[in-house]
């Protein structure tokens, strides 16, 4: 099985182990990522207008080249996810907006392709059983919390990927990776997203609050699915490890690098270097390594 895929501009630069360790996962399952043979920047965000047609033109390019090599696009990043399937719900569903959009682009797109993010790959072209079934270093002992941030799942009524309220999907990958999901209660909370440009103190105490209600519920390793809440939980460890007493800390990684560590993929090829805090200690701890 082959699918179109895009990587991003963060997945193309700073975060390169989020991409390498879920191209190496999906060979290692059965199926390619197929690299779109030409993108672009998404855009990055979702216009807030509903007139800013202009701002649409970027992610429809992307749609539009998808198209040109097959009915599925698969994407990594949540705010790639976020930006491309709410353009394509546009692009399918208003006929006045797509016209101008195409004209834009100048391209004859009609939001047909299906845009699905990893996690749904997983769960709906693969299943998690065949996932479990490929394991040969279980993840068994680490209680693990799954964080889904904003992006992944809203605007809820556009999205889709799952219950709005109680999502599963991340728990039951990390089920079949052998690991112990931790439910907690900021799991689908903001980390504090673009303000990490200009207001690093929110972005610390959103992050923060994450982060303390994910172990304060068991958990001691966070997988993320989105490199801006990577980046910002990650940023604002050291703040509040010093500003909260008790808290001594967490592993953050993506949860691609959690999936090709239980698929047996070199550990040095996981990127794990990369992150902020050192999860090594953990894995040998629970004998994982």
């Amino acid at each position: 099985m082959k699918i179109p895929y895009y990587p991003g501009c963060t997945l193309n630069t700073f975060a390169k182990s989020f991409d390498e360790s879920a191209r190496d996962a999906a060979s290692a399952i059965g199926f390619e990522m197929a690299e779109l043979k030409q993108w672009n920047c998404c855009g990055a965000t979702f216009p807030l207008t509903p007139d800013n047609l202009i701002a649409l033109s970027a992610p429809a390019k992307v749609l539009s080249n998808a198209g040109k090599e097959g009915d599925t696009l698969t994407t990594l990043c949540s705010v790639c996810y976020n930006v491309l399937k709410r353009t394509n719900k546009v692009l399918r569903d208003n006929r006045e907006k797509r016209a101008t959009i195409n004209g834009f682009i100048e391209e004859e797109y009609d939001g047909s392709v299906n845009v699905l993010h990893f996690l749904e790959v997983l769960r709906d072209k693969v299943g998690f059983d065949k996932v479990k079934a490929a394991v040969k270093r279980p993840l068994a002992g680490i209680k693990t919390g799954a964080y889904y941030g904003c992006m992944l799942l809203r605007p809820f009524e556009d999205m889709g990927i799952d219950n709005a309220e109680r999502p599963t999907v991340f728990e039951n990958l990390l089920k079949a990776l052998g690991a112990e999901p931790v439910e907690f209660p900021n799991r689908i909370e903001c980390c504090g997203a673009h303000l990490a440009m200009n207001n690093e103190e929110v972005v610390t105490k959103l992050s923060g609050n994450v982060m303390t209600s994910a172990v304060g519920s068991g958990a001691e390793l966070i997988v993320t699915s989105c490199p801006l809440c990577q980046y910002n939980l990650e940023k604002s460890q050291d703040k509040v490890v010093s500003s909260t007493p008790g808290y001594t800390g967490v592993p953050v990684i993506y949860f691609t690098q959690a999936l090709g560590l239980a698929l047996g993929q070199p550990i040095e090829s996981l990127g794990f270097e990369k992150n902020v805090t050192d999860v090594m200690p953990l894995l040998k701890k629970k004998g994982i390594v």
